[in-house]
């Protein structure tokens, strides 16, 4: 496994970059030696916030924590990522293609039982065309956090989506 730490408004010092390799090198054994680990911290205001990101082939598995004091985060974070490649870990691996980045260990380690993924509601909508700040305006009026249109200049089915700090993003389809 490789660790990549990175820093946004903090300095990396050696104990926070012990304390990451420490927490976050535990997920060691779950991973093969080419796979990459993105860790970033920031600190704004009184939040101190650790950002994990492990691309793997066909998926992501990312967490975030934020807490007042930064070694709380990374000691948060670990367990989440642990947490979600336990319970992911047979969907990972039925996709061969992301088994490559997990290690044999892992894999043939015995399966903890499958929690079930129940959907439980399913809708159907006609989508107009509208561009993307319309469609803002329409996740507003409906109170949701996200949005799904099609876009009036690129035909594409758009997704536009509250963020932090009273901000949107857009995704936009690449293929």
């Amino acid at each position: 496994m490789n660790l990549v730490i990175s820093g946004k408004n903090i300095d990396i010092t050696e104990g926070l970059r012990s304390a990451v390799e420490e927490k976050i090198g535990k997920l060691e054994r779950y991973f093969n030696d080419s796979t990459e680990v993105r860790v970033t911290l920031s600190t704004e205001k009184n939040r101190q916030k650790i950002e994990v990101t492990v691309p793997m082939k066909g998926s992501i598995i990312r967490a975030e924590e934020t807490s007042t004091d930064m070694y709380v985060s990374i000691d948060l974070v670990e367990e989440v990522i642990e947490r979600q490649l336990r319970k992911y870990k047979n969907k990972l691996i039925d996709k061969e293609q992301n088994a490559a980045q997990l290690s044999k260990a892992f894999i043939e380690e015995d399966a903890y039982e499958e929690e079930e993924i129940n959907i439980i509601r399913s809708k159907k909508f006609a989508m107009k065309p509208m561009d993307p700040e319309e469609a803002c305006v329409q996740m507003e009026l409906l109170g949701h956090s996200f949005f799904v249109f099609r876009n009036a200049e690129t035909e594409e089915v758009n997704v536009v989506y509250k963020r932090k700090g009273n901000t949107y993003g857009l995704i936009e389809p690449e293929f």
